[in-house]
């Protein structure tokens, strides 16, 4: 009789350590900003807190759950995710962008909801044997209306973060159900032109293309937050000026508690604390790899490695946008920065993990 395969407690504790440091950060680079505009130094902090707990909450039933079971429902989620990303444009702006859903004082972002339905969905619908997608044909129906609609809605909000993120997560997802690189490689092509038309016709995110293009020659060009992320992550040294220390926060660097949090961590505990958490980040994703390795179905490798490559791409691409190695893009750095639905969604995906990670040794509950 197959028992019950213990889950994979290396990737617990390694999200745990991240989250409970990012935990700390929030309210390390957001004390004067949230006593500033709220009257509480804590108002970030408690936030924070609120949905980490919400979220250890749901993990604890993501892990116990028949993901394949719930797999089936998949097309539904999607088509919730579809139904969200079109609402937000009927909310008030924030920040130039419409990318929240407002319950009162809740606010939700559905763009990140929807990268792990796509996730979730295309993990379920590839696994089915006949799927040939060495047809392009394949590739063209269902998958470019549903992708291709909600990587629109995305970009529209705008977030080209999320889009790009979402977009690659998928193209490395149907290159291991079997596309061929050859249709992957000419299915970018249009979409590359017509990234550059909305660039550089219509202006799309225009500024801050040319002024990244403009900085690689003179880096004295590059736009405002990006030198005071770089000039931030300087500061830091090997050590730190110390964990609460740090200056840049002081309404110097931009969003030192979400988008640019890497930078301010490097300020206070320096390039042994940045080395540290790069370290618990690639353990996690080793985990995640491992366990797609040893998934007895096609469904279970589709989603675990969707899953870790996804987490790879939005921490590569946050992380490349702090160093100045990419454009400026908001996208939060997982367990790290501050926001609900971006700590929500990251410990549901590693929920998703550690639910597969029992499904070895013939156990695929």
């Amino acid at each position: 009789m197959k028992t019950k395969a213990s889950i994979d407690w290396t990737l617990l504790y390694a999200t745990a350590a991240l989250a409970l440091f990012g935990l700390i950060m929030v309210y390390s680079t957001s004390s004067l900003l949230a006593e500033e505009r709220f009257g509480s130094h804590l108002y970030f902090f408690k936030r924070q807190l609120m949905w980490l707990a919400l979220s250890a909450v749901l993990v604890a039933i993501v892990i116990r759950v028949d993901l394949k079971w719930l797999s089936a429902y998949s097309p539904m989620i999607v088509f919730g995710a579809i139904v969200a990303l079109a609402l937000v444009f009927i909310m008030p702006a924030r920040n130039g962008s419409q990318r929240w859903l407002f319950f009162g004082p809740l606010t939700i972002q559905p763009s990140e909801f929807a990268r792990l339905a796509v996730v979730y969905y295309l993990a379920f619908s590839l696994s089915f044997a006949n799927h040939d997608l060495r047809d392009y044909r394949r590739l063209l129906v269902p998958y470019l209306p549903i992708i291709g609609t909600i990587l629109v809605l995305i970009l529209l909000e705008p977030d080209l973060g999320t889009a790009l993120t979402m977009g690659l997560t998928a193209l490395a997802l149907f290159f291991m159900a079997g596309a061929r690189l050859f249709h992957l490689i000419a299915g970018l092509a249009p979409l590359a032109t017509a990234g550059a038309f909305l660039v550089f016709v219509i202006g799309y995110k225009a500024d801050r293309i040319k002024t990244y293009l403009a900085a690689l020659s003179d880096p004295l060009s590059g736009s405002y937050q990006v030198k005071q992320a770089i000039l931030t992550l300087g500061a830091g040294g090997i050590g730190g000026v110390g964990l609460g220390d740090g200056r840049q926060k002081h309404f110097f660097l931009p969003y030192p508690h979400t988008d640019f949090v890497f930078a301010a961590i490097g300020e206070e505990v320096g390039f042994i604390g940045l080395t540290l958490a790069l370290a618990l980040f690639l353990l996690i994703l080793y985990r995640g790899l491992k366990i797609a390795s040893y998934q007895p179905d096609r469904f279970g490798y589709l989603l675990a490695s969707g899953i870790t490559l996804g987490l790879f791409f939005n921490i590569a691409i946050n992380i490349g946008v702090v160093t100045s190695l990419l454009p400026t893009t908001g996208l939060p750095l997982p367990l790290l920065s501050y926001g609900g639905s971006s700590l929500l969604v990251t410990l549901l995906s590693i929920g998703a993990l550690l639910n597969l990670s029992r499904r070895r040794d013939g156990w695929t509950a």
